[in-house]
């Protein structure tokens, strides 16, 4: 009997890929305000554990930003039918009450995704935000989140290197 789809990723696609990064793992997050501008670099850690019979990853962490304690979490996907990357993500620091969705396509070593922020009281433009999940190898991981102008600059905002434990 052929295999679906879905058992065939887990086998030795995306979802493979993904169910990979389970584990616990601590890291160094860097972020900054104003491009190139480094204002913060601070301890991290992560749990990556696998929801909803392997279909998806939940990436839970904690860390803190100028001595200020956040936490966030980050469900990860690959949606076969589109090929594509999926990711919600919400934090105490940087999303308030909303929720970011973004998607986008793999990468040689894990994806980048594209997702929009804003807030009436700023105006109607939305700014982008893109993330990137790059495995260096099975004990390393990088996380990094680039803030992107409505007119199209983009800068890195956040960058995180986790190691498993």
């Amino acid at each position: 009997m052929a295999k679906s789809k879905f058992e065939q990723s887990l086998t030795d696609g995306a979802h493979q890929k993904l169910q990979s990064l389970i584990g616990t793992w601590n890291g160094i997050t860097k972020t900054w305000f104003e491009k190139d501008l480094l204002a913060d670099e601070s301890p991290a850690e992560a749990k990556i554990t696998s929801i909803l019979g392997n279909r998806f990853i939940s990436i839970d962490y904690q860390g803190s930003l100028e001595g200020k304690a956040f936490e966030g979490k980050m469900i990860v996907g690959f949606d076969i039918p589109y090929q594509r990357f999926t990711t919600s993500w919400v934090d105490s620091f940087h999303m308030g009450t909303q929720i970011m969705l973004s998607s986008g396509e793999a990468t040689a070593d894990g994806f980048s995704v594209f997702g929009e922020y804003g807030s009436p009281e700023y105006g109607e433009q939305l700014w982008g935000w893109r993330t990137t999940l790059e495995i260096i190898n099975q004990n390393e991981i990088v996380l990094t989140a680039y803030n992107i102008s409505p007119g199209g600059e983009e800068a890195k905002a956040t960058e995180t290197v986790y190691r498993r434990k």
